[in-house]
């Protein structure tokens, strides 16, 4: 009896023998050493793109913008009703932006940088918000007769963009966005028949300046 018992148990236990196999960790294969070497360019890169400045702040652009808000300003003094006056300076606005993106980029290609970088990135999203705000006030305010309080709006919120982005940049576009809000906040505190004036002495005047500076000691 114990005999047939001890057939039946190794006739069991043979085939769960064979089945059963030792768990083996298959050997990795190596990483090669340029794909090393890579990921490593890449890690090292992102992290100088995120500690970087937005480097590419064009200063012979900011002085072509500089010239056309002279030109603007003389020209909206001229103007003969708020409309007018207003397409005038909206016609300036979208001149001025077409001009910084295109001297921005002819700046960075020629540093060798990406434009479209991660300073780069927040240098625009610390200024959209106030880019959206201008507009905004400058419809409702346009709308309820209140242009002669557009120019201290508008100073002051481009004082505030440039001040914010100019912490993502080099050290003098801060320094121009307090400049902003000091000539916005005597236009906001002065007589109205200084707004055509000191819109030319801001957008005009300012941009000049700086971008000279931003020109002369910031590579162009």
């Amino acid at each position: 009896m114990l005999l047939c018992v001890a057939k039946f148990s190794a006739t069991l236990y043979n085939p769960l023998m064979a089945i059963v196999r030792p768990i083996r960790r298959e050997p990795a294969e190596p990483v090669a050493l340029h794909t090393q070497a890579m990921d490593n360019l890449r890690f090292i890169r992102s992290a100088m793109e995120s500690a970087g400045s937005f480097t590419a702040v064009p200063g012979v652009g900011g002085m072509l913008m500089g010239a056309t808000a002279l030109l603007a300003s003389f020209s909206a003094h001229l103007s003969r009703s708020p409309r007018a006056w207003l397409a005038i300076w909206s016609g300036e606005a979208l001149l001025a932006l077409a001009i910084g993106l295109a001297f921005s980029y002819r700046k960075a290609v020629r540093n060798g940088t990406a434009l479209l970088s991660r300073p780069f990135r927040r240098f625009v999203l610390a200024m959209v918000p106030s880019v959206i705000v201008g507009a905004l006030l400058t419809f409702v305010l346009h709308r309820a007769g209140f242009n002669y309080l557009l120019p201290a709006v508008w100073l002051l919120l481009y004082g505030v963009g440039v001040s914010s982005g100019g912490a993502f940049s080099v050290r003098v576009v801060p320094i121009m966005g307090v400049s902003f809000l000091v000539v916005g906040t005597v236009a906001a505190l002065g007589p109205a028949g200084w707004a055509d004036w000191l819109m030319a002495a801001g957008f005009g005047g300012l941009h000049i300046l700086f971008g000279f500076v931003i020109a002369r000691y910031y590579g162009g």
